[in-house]
């Protein structure tokens, strides 16, 4: 690839604003670090935090600055005070959507990792793998791909901020995870590596945070989530509950998402990444309830309930995302913002537009 370096692993550049609260943030950090006024986010009550654009793109910016930071950006608003403290209200706001989306998930009596798969087992989403697989055009895959790319360009990366605060059998069981999503070491098998080949079989920009500008709002919120669950030591039950989620619903889906590139005629490269977590979280998804959440809890019972709210929360939100994605298309909408990022102009334009049909399979690789 021709891409420089930076473009590919970052720091990505300061996204568009989404409202005020977005604006004043954006305009701070393109600033030495000074305080920000003092009643900035008081009174901040959306009527729907999770799908808040103002929100969580204002979250979106304060996290960012503990992974990569932001093009031109002073590092030191890292730690800026005024700045944290506006990131601590958006965050008792989303946090208090969050448990009343999902209430308090009771432990059963069989223990955290029954709960787990019971919270598992009773997840009745809606069918966006199936479609992927089946049905969904090139236009609305490429989207998919898209809208992923905030995560797994930095795949495990929010879940690693739990091993400094862990020991014993459950921090173990997390590096053993873990130690497979960065490759055992090897760039080529890092699983965003595998995911940036699949964006550049794709014709899309493999930049880091490159499609920021374009996903909404519950995109933000899914890697968001992840964000502040990694950010709180007291969340560390949730954010571990969250990766045995997301371990324990992922094989199935990325079978689904590798055959349905194949049926669009995509080669092994595109389908790598998806082919790799068939194999690798059908194994992760018993380590991750068993070794790492129950390992956790039988240190400390008391975060039982945290890892179960951790799991439900994920499970919830992906959702609601999953919802967004395929009531957009069934209305002949994308489901991407536009414009597109207008910083370094993707291989194939993000501009919000209805679905087309595939061309031949011939002419996508």
């Amino acid at each position: 690839m021709s891409e420089s370096a930076d473009r590919r692993y970052g720091p990505a550049t300061l996204p568009t604003a989404r409202g005020p609260l977005s604006a004043a943030v954006v305009q701070a950090l393109r600033h030495p670090p000074h305080d920000l006024p003092a009643d900035l986010g008081i009174g901040l009550y959306p009527s729907d935090p999770i799908t808040d654009e103002d929100l969580q793109l204002t979250l979106f910016l304060c996290y960012e600055l503990h992974y990569r930071g932001w093009l031109g950006v002073d590092e030191s608003w890292e730690w800026q005070p005024t700045l944290l403290a506006l990131r601590a209200r958006c965050e008792r706001v989303f946090e208090t959507a969050l448990r009343r989306l999902v209430g308090a998930p009771s432990v059963p009596a069989a223990g955290v990792a029954a709960g787990l798969a019971e919270l598992v087992a009773a997840d009745d989403g809606p069918a966006l793998a199936a479609t992927l697989q089946r049905s969904a055009d090139l236009t609305q895959f490429r989207e998919f791909v898209a809208h992923r790319s905030v995560y797994h360009l930095r795949e495990a990366d929010p879940h690693s901020w739990a091993l400094p605060r862990l020991g014993g059998p459950a921090k173990a069981a997390l590096v053993e995870i873990q130690t497979d999503e960065y490759g055992n070491g090897r760039l080529d098998r890092m699983h965003a590596e595998l995911f940036r080949s699949t964006l550049d079989r794709l014709g899309l920009d493999t930049g880091y945070g490159a499609h920021i500008d374009v996903v909404p709002a519950v995109t933000l919120a899914t890697n968001n989530l992840m964000s502040l669950f990694g950010l709180h030591r007291r969340l560390r039950g949730a954010l571990l509950g969250h990766l045995a989620a997301f371990e324990m619903t992922s094989s199935l889906p990325n079978r689904r998402y590798g055959n349905g590139l194949r049926r669009l005629g995509f080669d092994e490269v595109a389908t790598r990444f998806y082919d790799e977590h068939v194999e690798a979280d059908a194994v992760h998804e018993q380590i991750a309830a068993h070794d790492m959440c129950g390992g956790l809890v039988r240190v400390e019972p008391a975060l039982a309930s945290d890892v179960l709210f951790g799991a439900a929360a994920g499970l919830a939100v992906d959702r609601l995302f999953a919802a967004h994605l395929l009531d957009s298309w069934a209305a002949g909408r994308s489901s991407l913002r536009p414009p597109a990022p207008p910083a370094v102009p993707p291989k194939v334009s993000l501009v919000a537009a209805p679905a087309v049909a595939s061309p031949a399979p011939s002419a996508l690789v």
